[in-house]
């Protein structure tokens, strides 16, 4: 009698623990109707759901197929929404007698995929650091449920407490400035612990593709963001990377699949028996074991025709640093989810471009199908890639359309590391008829024939992965120079956050030395470049001289649009002529420290009749009926004739 009450009970057990699959999330969280492409992937997670069938009768969706992965707790779900009108799908998940069902929303699109418009040669990029810029709400400063990290600003690679709120807050400061688009550094969840006094305040090491990280805010107050940004009349760019993610990510410590990283055998996992098989420890967290090796970090690999295979595989197979594992953009599913996310953050929060870090490192072929995919999706929206080799010919390769490339990456706008190296020397120089100083900016353009669109390359002086540009110094004559060349030759030019009111620095001792919280962004700073009044004298000038500058080349065609030709260097001198529809803008600039001639008749071409113009640096009269100009000591004009 008991032992049939025994079985009784175990059977009555048995079924209850069979009641039901437990789904602890489905990526993305929703999705919207009207896409071009019918296609979604659900990425679901849930303890042993591996062998689940699923099903709806939702009108419109179809399921199209199911993919079990190698760990049993994923589960990849395609759905075909043709024809699917939004509204609240039930889906049916079911095991050997387990059941349960999951509720998903599919959302009608705010705007149509044309409808959204990205950056160009009109805008004018402020990229900033959210943790550096400014804290707008110091109770998410240190919350509880994160891995260990401290906030911290004495320490300048630990976490200091900026936020989205932060710099919401301060949106009357960018239109004061005059830039037209913000570029933040990532603002998704990087919930990695601090090691050393250093932590990922950068956002470069993602553990949540779906969520903003907490300490920033959340996914309203960034969408809020965004909303106030564009009634400011800025655009968003959104700070991504496809090529590795966060060692904290759950991806690492339950792989999907085999071939979901590059390399995962370079991972210490617990064994079967929950122990470490090196070190024994139960339940030890997975790591990195001496198998490992990273990217040897040479992108030219990647296009060199006589590149061997060992040196190709470590530049694009390696990890990028022992907590940033590299995904395999070659595994279909590894890069449907990735494409799905950048689409489901346009369509969520509305952002207005993308800014994609390390963009060469990952899988050709699969980033051609992302960027060809958005394309289609939203043909006037824009990307930009980071493609840090400073030679014309290797950028230019990495633009859509490309003569020079075997295969097209689809890849709108690259970013010119020639610019910035060749500037970074120059500023140091004197300027001769040869090779040094301005000399290498002119030798650098002479090589815009590569590009297929010169006005999609973003151009830079410096940035967070930079020594700043005055460096410990404050020249402000060489900035102004740089800035001169920057917002007035053919590119799409990029500014980084606080150089507007001289910030320095150098990474001598570390980056965080170049990523200094902004003067009056934090609770406790004695003054506020916010303002006129917090700003010194030295600050306030150079502050009123770039926004000058600034809010003169908005809207204005003959920069954003324009044709350029361009001298070579003469007794020092640099200049270049931008032209449209009968007007033209003459840049001049002194490339020496010492008192130099311009002689006016060398520029007949672009200067024609034109007796006179006017300098919009300083709203002077310019007379060009004459034989020379005194130039300053690294002086610059800009002239509309």
């Amino acid at each position: 009698m008991k032992k049939s009450v025994l079985l009784v009970s175990l059977l009555f057990s048995a079924l209850a623990m069979q009641a039901s699959i437990k789904i602890d999330r489905i990526e993305p969280t929703d999705w919207f109707v009207g896409m071009k492409d019918a296609s979604l992937q659900l990425m679901v997670y849930g303890k042993d759901v591996k062998n689940a069938n699923v099903t709806t009768s939702y009108a419109g969706v179809r399921v199209d197929s199911i993919v079990k992965l190698d760990s049993p707790n994923y589960l990849l779900v395609y759905l075909n929404l043709k024809g699917a009108k939004p509204g609240e799908i039930t889906l049916y998940f079911a095991n050997k007698g387990s059941k349960t069902k999951v509720k998903y929303m599919l959302k009608s699109r705010a705007m149509k995929g044309d409808e959204h418009v990205g950056f160009s040669s009109t805008d004018v990029l402020y990229m900033l650091m959210p943790d550096r810029f400014a804290d707008g709400n110091v109770k998410n400063d240190q919350l509880k449920g994160m891995n260990n990290y401290k906030c911290d600003r004495t320490k300048p690679s630990l976490r200091h407490g900026g936020d989205l709120e932060g710099i919401r807050q301060h949106l009357d400061y960018f239109n004061q400035l005059g830039v037209t688009a913000l570029w933040f550094t990532p603002v998704l969840e990087n919930n990695s612990p601090d090691n050393n006094d250093y932590s990922t305040y950068h956002g470069y090491a993602t553990t949540d593709y779906y969520n903003v990280d907490p300490r920033f805010g959340n996914n309203l107050e960034y969408k809020q963001l965004i909303d106030d940004a564009h009634k400011h009349g800025l655009k968003i760019v959104m700070d991504m990377i496809f090529n590795h993610c966060g060692f904290e990510h759950p991806w690492i410590k339950d792989i999907p699949s085999k071939d979901w990283f590059n390399s995962p055998e370079w991972l210490y996992t617990a064994g079967a028996n929950g122990r470490d098989p090196m070190t024994g420890l139960a339940n030890s967290a997975p790591k990195v074991n001496d198998k490992y090796k990273q990217t040897n970090y040479r992108l030219s690999t990647v296009l060199d025709p006589y590149a061997s295979k060992f040196d190709k595989d470590e530049t694009v197979n390696g990890w990028f640093v022992p907590t940033m594992p590299d995904l395999n953009q070659r595994n279909p599913h590894v890069m449907k989810y990735l494409i799905q996310n950048s689409e489901w953050w346009i369509e969520t929060v509305g952002i207005d471009g993308i800014r994609m870090d390390t963009y060469p490192y990952a899988d050709f072929d699969g980033m051609a199908e992302w960027m060809k995919t958005l394309n289609a999706e939203y043909p006037n929206f824009n990307i930009v890639g980071e493609t840090w080799v400073a030679e014309p010919a290797y950028t230019a390769t990495w633009q859509k359309d490309s003569r020079l490339a075997k295969k097209n990456s689809y890849l709108k706008t690259v970013m010119d590391f020639s610019f910035y190296v060749k500037l970074s020397e120059a500023k140091n120089e004197e300027t001769n008829n040869e090779d040094t100083g301005l000399q290498r900016i002119y030798n650098s353009f002479v090589y815009d024939y590569l590009y297929p669109n010169p006005q999609n390359v973003m151009a830079f002086i410096e940035n967070h992965d930079t020594d700043r540009f005055l460096g410990e110094g404050r020249n402000v004559n060489m900035l102004k120079q740089a800035y001169a060349l920057l917002l007035t030759t053919r590119r799409i030019p990029q500014l980084y956050y606080g150089t507007e009111v001289l910030m320095n620095g150098t990474k001598t001792v570390t980056d965080g030395n170049v990523r200094k919280d902004f003067i009056g962004g934090f609770p406790g700073d004695a003054r506020s470049a916010f303002t006129r009044e917090g700003r010194t004298a030295d600050e306030n000038d150079m502050f009123d001289w770039l926004s000058r500058l600034l809010h003169w080349r908005q809207g204005n065609k003959v920069i954003s649009e324009g044709s350029m030709i361009q001298f070579m260097p003469h007794n020092g001198i640099y200049a270049f002529a931008r032209q449209k529809d009968g007007k033209t803008v003459l840049t001049i600039l002194n490339g020496t420290t010492k008192t130099e001639m311009f002689d006016v008749k060398r520029y007949a071409e672009v200067i024609g009749s034109a007796k006179q113009g006017r300098d919009i640096l300083t709203d002077r009269v310019i007379n060009l009926d004459v034989d020379n100009i005194t130039m300053q000591p690294r002086e610059s004009l800009i002239i509309e004739l």
